[in-house]
């Protein structure tokens, strides 16, 4: 059993790595998927930011081929597995489902981020750069980028408020999650991550929207803190 479910993660992995080839390209929600078009909102980082992809990609892959030749029968890494295949298998899709609907890739972004962070929050530190780093990243990422595509989707149903406004409700409720996760987990993978995204949104902004970058700012410095010595003490990666 513990080796099937080390080959479902590598399975679930490949067919995530492999779903972007198979799928038409995203970058962005299109004009025509929301009442009022979200066209480069201030939420969304600078493009060469999402390079961090190829990163994830490929530590996961190896992660995965690691994990069914070394780690088969470990019971610390099943306990990871488990959420991990649940993150993967939605994202699996997900290039898919953003391509056609702005509200349901929305969702399964955030199913894909709650379960990343459960496979962090369960990730033993002995293999942390065998399990612990690739998932760090993978779930850091995804905190950023769910609420990016909250604000994006809220925004282009005009909820409550304008793009500026869904851009400082999404860098805060991003913080306020990662915060959590970063205090919790004390993996400087996670929060390095989130850290790259926040200094993409102030490439995107620079001075346009001074607000929006000087509050991203704040949050590097407020990650930086937690993620160098959260409790007061370093932390392995």
């Amino acid at each position: 059993m513990n080796r099937a479910l080390a080959a479902l993660t590598l399975l679930v992995t490949a067919t995530f790595v492999l779903s972007p080839a198979l799928t038409a390209p995203f970058s962005g929600f299109r004009a025509d998927q929301l009442p009022f078009p979200q066209i480069n909102p201030p939420v969304q980082p600078a493009g060469y930011a999402f390079a961090i992809w190829g990163l994830i990609y490929a530590w996961l892959v190896v992660s995965a081929v690691f994990g069914l030749l070394k780690r088969a029968d470990s019971a610390a890494w099943n306990s990871v597995r488990l959420p991990l295949i649940i993150s993967l298998g939605a994202g699996t899709p997900w290039l898919a489902v953003a391509n056609n609907s702005a509200v349901w890739a929305t969702v399964l972004i955030f199913v894909m981020a709650v379960s990343a962070i459960m496979a962090l929050l369960r990730a033993p530190r002995a293999d942390r750069w065998w399990l612990r780093a690739p998932v760090g990243i993978y779930a850091g990422w995804l905190t950023a980028a769910s609420f990016v595509a909250l604000a994006s989707t809220a925004a282009g149903y005009g909820l409550v408020m304008g793009p500026l406004g869904w851009a400082y409700a999404g860098i805060i409720g991003a913080l306020l999650v990662a915060a959590i996760v970063q205090r919790q987990t004390g993996a400087p993978g996670y929060g390095l991550t989130v850290i790259w995204a926040l200094v993409g949104i102030i490439v995107a902004n620079g001075t346009a929207e001074m607000g929006v970058s000087a509050l991203a700012a704040l949050g590097i410095g407020a990650m930086l803190v937690l993620t160098l010595r959260p409790s007061g003490r370093p932390t392995p990666f």
